[in-house]
């Protein structure tokens, strides 16, 4: 297998997570009402930030080798936890500035369920776990 990312992620104060991710570092933490500071994302937060990223990149991509224009493409993403024995929910809404034919808007929504964030999460993906004790 090929690594397509890496990321080192370091526990700080109280839930704060420096996360490195090549030359980038983000913050992470859970709000005050979960215990943390607020001082980053909450770790779903930033699960729906990858998939948003995603898509507005990979439409993007899509729309410049069709010739089209988009204009600004912003995507508003929700999570919504399910009840008992009911699976987890993503809800997406992808909004572009410029106008669209009908056509257009339905092969875009098409793409959107192409990306490769999107096709991960909706197969599922191994986890592969391994413990180490430092010093």
């Amino acid at each position: 297998m090929t690594a397509i990312a890496t990321v080192q992620v370091t526990s700080g104060a109280g839930y704060t997570q420096r996360i490195q991710a090549g030359a980038h570092t983000l913050i992470a933490d859970e709000p005050a009402s979960n215990g943390g500071t607020d001082a980053g994302p909450a770790p779903y937060a930033l699960l729906l930030a990858s998939l948003g990223a995603c898509t507005s990149i990979t439409l993007q991509m899509y729309a410049k080798r069709k010739g089209w224009t988009l204009g600004q493409v912003e995507v508003a993403l929700r999570m919504l936890k399910g009840k008992e024995g009911e699976g987890d929910q993503i809800e997406r809404i992808v909004t572009c500035s410029a106008p669209l034919s009908d056509e257009q808007r339905t092969r875009l929504v098409e793409i959107c369920d192409k990306t490769p964030v999107t096709r991960t999460l909706k197969a599922g993906i191994p986890i592969a776990t391994e413990l180490k004790i430092a010093g």
